[in-house]
């Protein structure tokens, strides 16, 4: 067989052993976290800084070669792999991990896009600050694949999406410019918000090689509880008094199905002797004690069992609870994902609701974080030919409440036939004017956030 003439032009660039052409060493890019989404690349280039980058952009656009930008691969809406076509190339960012200097009177690094958060939060804990941002898959996810798709969370409660938490971007052009908007000055009126822009882009406009990004100070003083409650009804209630802390930093929500789950799949033991419909991890933090404070809530919450923790490794394990979910549902089959926001006024409802509407089709599951009405749909037994319908109806319903049919993981290819439920003709139209303005030969990410044509 010929050599594929852009991949010896690419590893002229980055390198032999950074082109991967056999499907053994593609195989882990062509297929996402849940395993759900699978496809196959022309090839794989992994650059090591933003020279490389852009220069790979440029040949590939002169190749009329489309482009999937990929992070740390965590996402869950096929966003980050490549169709089954075979033409397009897998651009990995993995190898973009500068750490740069940490300036601790502005509270701003910059970083590449490759760096996992927790190397992030490692390399900030000397100097007792945090990005504010935090998320379970922690260990794989990359900043860039983060800023892509304004990654959420468990902290948003306290400190915003992604997008609150970025101040400067520099990022590769569809054409292979470099667009530099790194100085993150606090105060800057000059023009287009770009990096704004940028961040939740999901790979479709530009590929980002280096954030600035804004940091918090470490709040050393923790207290965590998880609390067993009757309903969803009284969660919502609870948030009410909750969000009166001011060190409130945590608040999730996830049910007695999915705690009987993760305690199948993952052999923890139960978080209390009785078994109730739904439970709230709550987590406070603060340079005092901001233990007394909760307290006060808890005890007028209309808890059945409370659990507390006040070391790191006791809160530790109460998280588990909640954030092995994921893991213990991956463990139990290949779930059809739905992250959704729900108006809080509404989850209840939705939540009951949410049997009916599947009419036996699946197997539901629901946990996510409660302060936002941010709730992570997983359906387990989903038969192929219902996977439309059970979307539909569950979209739908949340577009009927006017919710979003994306709370934090972004559009991608999952649900870019669905995008016209929450998002109007003329909304559609200018974001794909903008589309057209910066990538007019549609390489980037070709397949993400709008749906193909006919």
């Amino acid at each position: 067989m010929e050599p594929d003439p852009l991949a010896t032009h690419l590893s002229a660039v980055v390198g032999d052993a950074h082109v991967l052409t056999d499907p053994s060493l593609r195989a882990s890019h062509e297929s996402d976290f849940t395993g759900r989404w699978v496809g196959r690349s022309r090839l794989v280039v992994r650059p090591a800084d933003t020279a490389q980058v852009a220069e790979v952009v440029r040949l590939c656009h002169a190749a009329g070669a489309p482009i999937v930008p990929q992070g740390g691969n965590t996402g869950l809406v096929g966003g980050s792999v490549p169709d089954p076509s075979g033409t397009e190339v897998v651009l990995s960012t993995r190898r973009l991990t500068e750490l740069g200097p940490i300036d601790v009177a502005a509270r701003r690094v910059t970083v590449g896009a490759g760096v996992p958060l927790a190397a992030l939060r490692r390399h900030l804990a000397p100097r007792e600050l945090e990005f504010g941002v935090d998320l379970a898959s922690r260990d794989s996810a990359t900043l860039g694949g983060m800023i892509a798709t304004n990654a959420g969370g468990e902290r948003v409660v306290l400190y915003g999406t992604t997008r609150a938490n970025v101040v400067g971007v520099e990022a590769v052009l569809a054409d292979g410019s470099v667009l530099d908007r790194l100085a993150g000055l606090p105060k800057d009126n000059t023009g287009y918000d770009l990096t704004g822009l940028l961040v939740g882009s999901e790979g479709t406009l530009a590929v980002v090689t280096r954030a600035r990004l804004a940091l918090v100070p470490h709040l050393p003083r923790r207290v965590t509880a998880l609390l067993a409650l009757d309903s969803l009804a009284a969660a919502v209630t609870l948030l009410t008094d909750l969000r009166r802390l001011e060190s409130l930093e945590l608040v999730e929500f996830f049910t007695a199905d999915g705690l009987a789950l993760v305690l199948d799949k993952s052999g923890l033991a139960a978080p209390f002797r009785t078994t109730h419909p739904v439970y709230l991890l709550v987590e406070c933090a603060g340079r005092r004690d901001p233990a007394e404070e909760l307290a006060e809530v808890l005890e007028k919450a209309p808890a059945r069992e409370v659990a507390v923790a006040r070391t790191a490794s006791d809160s530790r394990r109460l998280a588990a609870y909640r954030e092995r979910h994921t893991e213990s549902l991956n463990a139990a089959g290949i779930p059809l994902k739905l992250d959704v926001t729900v108006p809080l006024a509404d989850l209840p409802a939705f939540a009951a609701e949410l049997p009916a509407l599947l009419a036996g089709r699946a197997t539901p599951y629901l946990f996510g974080h409660l302060a936002e009405g941010n709730v992570h749909v997983n359906l387990l037994e989903v038969a192929p030919d219902d996977e439309e319908a059970v979307t539909e109806a569950v979209l739908g319903r949340v577009a009927a409440a006017g919710g979003s049919i994306s709370a934090e993981h972004g559009i991608g290819r999952a649900k870019s036939r669905h995008l016209h439920l929450t998002r109007s003709a003329a909304d559609i139209a200018v974001m794909r004017s903008v589309k057209a303005a910066l990538d007019p030969d549609h390489l980037l990410s070709p397949h993400t956030l709008f749906p193909d044509p006919d």
